[in-house]
């Protein structure tokens, strides 16, 4: 029993580097530099992600922010499937690279809050998962105008959306897909305390809002 369970042992702590690595590629940092837009860090927030990115004043460079960060995520996940097969190789490998982007040994471990790693690893761990996040945060985004907000409820509902007994959609879930979501939620919930903080007291600025 041992000699088959060391290898696999070993293997998704291997997988589990991997995809810690890749997801903390800072791709806001880079693109920024590379652009000759600063560094990403010393703006706003001070945030890796696309919204700061955003702050720039480059609308490209926070797109393409957007879409790398989220594939990082699925990248990650989508390769562990692929290598392994399964639904436990491919979570740990997507969990490892959440963790990537919001804690990169490159950046003394000051990463972003996870939001679009999170939106390309549901996408990629099961696609009604991430059309029914994604869904939300467009609900909450557009009708109360704050994105962190969007992001926070899209997270909180996603392991409900998880366990919906929806047999077309291929729902409910496996349990290691259950349990990525219920992970990721956490860490976006704890990534987004100064947010929360900032809309209790109604400070939290709206999309679209012009800083006075």
């Amino acid at each position: 029993m041992q000699d088959l369970v060391a290898p696999a042992l070993l293997t998704l702590a291997l997988i589990a580097l991997a995809g810690y690595l890749l997801g903390s590629i800072p791709f806001g940092v880079i693109l920024t530099r590379a652009a000759g837009a600063g560094d990403v860090r010393q703006i706003g927030s001070g945030n890796i992600g696309a919204t700061n990115v955003l702050r720039t004043g480059r609308k490209d460079l926070a797109l393409a922010t957007l879409l790398l960060d989220a594939g990082k995520g699925a990248a990650a996940l989508l390769l562990a499937r692929w290598l392994i097969g399964g639904d436990l190789a491919p979570a740990i490998a997507g969990g490892a690279a959440f963790l990537g982007h919001l804690f990169p040994v490159w950046l003394r471990f000051k990463g972003g809050k996870g939001v679009a790693t999170f939106f390309g690893l549901m996408l990629a761990a099961w696609w009604p998962l991430g059309l029914l996040a994604a869904a939300t945060w467009l609900i909450v985004a557009f009708g109360l105008r704050y994105s962190s907000l969007a992001a926070l409820v899209a997270a909180l509902l996603v392991p409900f959306y998880a366990v919906l007994p929806l047999p077309g959609l291929g729902l409910p879930v496996s349990t290691p897909v259950l349990a990525l979501s219920v992970f990721t939620a956490i860490l976006i919930w704890i990534r987004h305390h100064e947010n929360i903080a900032r809309l209790l007291k109604g400070l939290e600025p709206r999309i679209g809002a012009k800083k006075a």
